[in-house]
């Protein structure tokens, strides 16, 4: 084996071997949780996530005081993992690692594409990852500066984000999905579509009962990285997708809706 390969690869073991330590020093137990198992402690990787590049981001990440630990995963997805990390002042952040072995990445191009904040698009899927990153964390800066709820952005680099937790001690609030749900949750809803159409200047483009918690105080939308400018030209068509969805799930649930044609014609107008 070349010496330069040979050397990468204990590089590599070093910088797990250190976050694993990090993590096995600080571990909160999650036990009475029954979430996802611990993502580092004692080897017990998500390889899709974890590969080489992540590992040393994320131990740079600790060594540069952004994070002080990780604990284990809170949810995943096709596209990405969220872990529970805690900062140098103890408090809990959201890190969200997307994928970069995954192929899903290439049916998001729609999404990007039409986009003119994001006019250079490089080829390769880790370049595609990357800007998607990317672009959620300038859509939540977008909205978090408007005033809408959202999980404040606080750190990107490469493919990690580091935001807001929402929830307490590593567990997050319930979404739309999993809560009892009543007129106001609907209103709310609803607003929140208008504010970021009017607002932030975005299309939400998944906008549904699974990427929004329910918080002691109101609601609050997440997963914004299908979030388009109005500017691309299928912002109208993704916003009544929108409107059509949220309204599905608030009628099915039994409270009373607005027609969703008529709530697209005055949002527009």
């Amino acid at each position: 084996m070349p010496d330069d390969i040979m050397s990468d690869d204990l590089l590599f073991d070093d910088l797990s071997r250190k976050i694993e330590s990090k993590v096995d020093n600080k571990l909160i137990s999650k036990s009475n949780r029954g979430g996802l198992k611990d993502g580092f402690k004692k080897g017990k990787v998500i390889n899709e996530v974890l590969d080489k590049p992540t590992v040393m981001t994320l131990y740079k990440m600790i060594t540069d005081h952004v994070i002080a630990y990780v604990n284990g995963a809170i949810s995943a997805g096709k596209e990405s993992v969220v872990f529970w990390g805690v900062d140098e002042n103890d408090a809990n952040v959201a890190l969200k690692i997307y994928l970069v072995s995954t192929s899903n990445f290439k049916k998001r191009e729609p999404y990007i594409i039409g986009d003119p904040r994001f006019s250079h698009i490089k080829k390769g899927t880790k370049n595609l990852v990357y800007l998607w990153a990317k672009k959620e964390f300038r859509n939540l800066t977008q909205c978090h500066d408007a005033g809408l709820p959202v999980p404040r952005p606080l750190y990107l680099t490469k493919n990690v984000l580091v935001m807001e937790f929402v929830g307490t001690n590593g567990v997050p609030c319930k979404s739309l999905l999993y809560s009892e749900v009543d007129e106001d949750d609907y209103h709310q809803a609803i607003s929140i579509i208008k504010d970021l159409y009017h607002k932030a200047k975005l299309v939400h483009g998944d906008f549904s009962e699974y990427n929004i918690f329910k918080t002691e105080n109101g609601l609050v939308v997440f997963d914004l990285g299908s979030g388009v400018d109005l500017r691309h030209p299928n912002a109208q068509e993704f916003l009544k997708r929108d409107i059509n969805n949220i309204t599905k799930f608030f009628n099915k649930r039994g409270v009373l809706v607005d027609n969703p044609d008529e709530l697209f014609e005055e949002l527009v107008k």
